[in-house]
């Protein structure tokens, strides 16, 4: 089959529907087909053209460059007007943005497409940003509705996440699919990774190190973190803070460690990506995210996929997955909530940490291993 992906934008900085189309092109093309990309990038921005082909193995067509925050251009209408046929079924990734329009307006009645949530459509948004809520709201009545309606099904990557998705918005008759989901897990050497993250950041060998990966963001808790750091992690322990601040909130959260007196035991790498990113998790004795809002959670299932027990908030959707197993724990997502995880893990004899240590294992290769992934698409778009 030959699969088209439709995505506001592949920059790796913007989280999960990037990451979500690089994996799913290849577990597609492990399965025997073809994959190609259209996105909202510009082709003369860089990294759009060549260095994002080359990051998914796949042909990518940047139809930008896009206008405003809604991400408009009419360029990607005509690419989709002009190739569609060529396709045997889309994958349209994240709402609230001009390629899900766009993809409505060719592809309706078409071609058989899909659009993927990525947890766009949790009532989180709606409780954290009342006022935003009610702009989404006009829109979602104007335009949105359509873009999932007509679709042959709208995917969510977790029950959880299915259960409560648009809890608020109105006219919604969109047939609802949970698909298996996960990453493709590290590849590669991990003796050799772990001592290329050490080489990058010299002062934390031979240091343990709680890890935190993911954008510095309000809604992923990293002020819990901090705080409940500074209040539980024992003096041995290190903290790693990795990942973009596309929200300008470094510097805010680094005077918080300090007036807390743990700004040396802090270390902000910036975005991680291959080796590093590995290495970081191979290194650290435990991944940590007690986040407010969490549909799947990536990072969660690569820290599974090396065997690193996640402490993770009860709004991490998989979480009651992740603790069920004996991979991992789950606390709300407080500052007490967040204390109480370091202290459960702090707590852990080398056995039991061993054993945990394998549940992250197997609880990866038995549900986020994206086994089964490709085929779950076909059958949401109605391909069998």
């Amino acid at each position: 089959m030959r699969i088209l992906h439709v995505v506001r934008t592949l920059n790796p900085e913007f989280g999960g529907p990037p990451e979500s189309v690089r994996m799913f092109a290849n577990a597609h093309r492990r399965a025997g087909n073809e994959v190609e990309v259209a996105t909202l990038d510009a082709p003369d921005s860089g990294p759009a053209g060549d260095a994002y082909a080359s990051l998914l193995g796949c042909p990518v067509h940047a139809c930008g460059p896009a206008k405003g925050n809604y991400y408009y251009s009419k360029r990607l209408d005509r690419w989709l007007a002009a190739n569609y046929r060529r396709f045997d079924g889309a994958i349209v990734n994240g709402v609230w943005q001009y390629h899900t329009v766009a993809a409505r307006h060719v592809l309706a009645g078409r071609l058989p497409y899909v659009v993927f949530a990525h947890g766009m459509l949790d009532p989180y948004f709606k409780r954290r940003f009342p006022l935003k809520h009610l702009k989404k709201l006009a829109y979602w009545i104007l335009e949105e509705h359509r873009n999932l309606n007509l679709a042959q099904a709208v995917c969510f990557t977790s029950e959880e996440e299915k259960r409560v998705a648009a809890e608020g918005f109105p006219l919604c008759r969109f047939r609802r699919v949970v698909v298996p989901y996960g990453t493709m897990g590290p590849s590669g050497d991990p003796v050799a990774q772990k001592k290329a993250f050490l080489d990058a950041w010299p002062h934390l060998n031979g240091k343990k190190y709680l890890l935190y990966l993911g954008r510095i963001h309000p809604k992923k808790g990293c002020d819990l973190l901090i705080e409940a750091f500074a209040q539980a992690a024992g003096p041995d322990l290190q903290l790693v803070m990795a990942g973009p601040d596309d929200v300008n909130w470094v510097a805010e959260l680094k005077t918080l460690a300090a007036k807390l007196g743990i700004a040396e035991r802090i270390t902000w790498t910036g975005m991680l990506r291959g080796d590093l990113k590995w290495g970081a998790f191979y290194g650290s004795e435990a991944f940590v995210l007690p986040s407010h809002q969490e549909n799947f959670g990536i990072a969660v299932a690569d820290a599974l996929a090396c065997g690193v027990i996640p402490l993770i908030s009860d709004k991490v959707n998989i979480a009651p997955d992740v603790a069920g197993d004996g991979a991992g724990w789950m606390e709300p997502d407080t500052r007490q909530g967040t204390v109480d995880l370091l202290a459960k893990f702090q707590s852990l004899t080398p056995d039991r940490l061993a054993a945990m240590r394998q549940c992250a294992l197997d609880c990866y290769r038995n549900r986020y291993a994206l086994n089964h992934a490709a085929q779950a698409v076909y059958g949401a778009l109605g391909l069998g």
